[in-house]
């Protein structure tokens, strides 16, 4: 899971994904594009969002996205379109680019539609976010 500075969106994604697959089956992390937030817990408004659907997401620290993430991981979820072309500059072949793919994707194929960025907003938007990473990684598990 990948979104700007991995402390609002994708430390989202990665604790619902979290909650809804079996942990010895599927390894489930997040970073950011950007290194401004590394080795900080999540933003407080996700952490209390998480926390209202019985989600603890205090565990996490933000963390870069490096190219080595291409060899580790099988799936790479981004937040947005712009997350998605900072990633794919970072790959080496085309393997690697298949392996990014928007995770709204997941509920509306072939839109490419953003998943909002909350951090200048209000609490409303951390809501809304959770809402959409949810429906997007119950989709994930399922095919997981």
């Amino acid at each position: 899971m990948v979104c700007l500075g991995n402390i609002c969106r994708s430390p989202l994604a990665e604790g619902i994904l979290k909650s809804k697959v079996n942990a010895s089956e599927v390894f489930v992390d997040s970073a950011g594009t950007g290194g401004w937030h590394v080795g900080e817990l999540p933003d407080k408004r996700s952490i209390t969002v998480a926390k209202r659907y019985g989600l603890d997401i205090t565990d996490q620290r933000g963390k870069k996205f490096s190219p080595y993430d291409f060899e580790t991981y099988d799936h790479i979820f981004v937040m947005d379109n712009s997350n998605y072309r900072d990633v794919i500059q970072l790959a080496k072949d085309q393997t690697e680019i298949e392996k990014v793919k928007l995770i709204l994707n997941e509920v509306f194929p072939g839109e490419n539609m953003d998943v909002p960025d909350p951090y200048y907003g209000g609490d409303n938007g951390f809501e809304n976010v959770f809402q959409m990473l949810d429906e997007a990684c119950e989709k994930i598990a399922r095919r997981l």
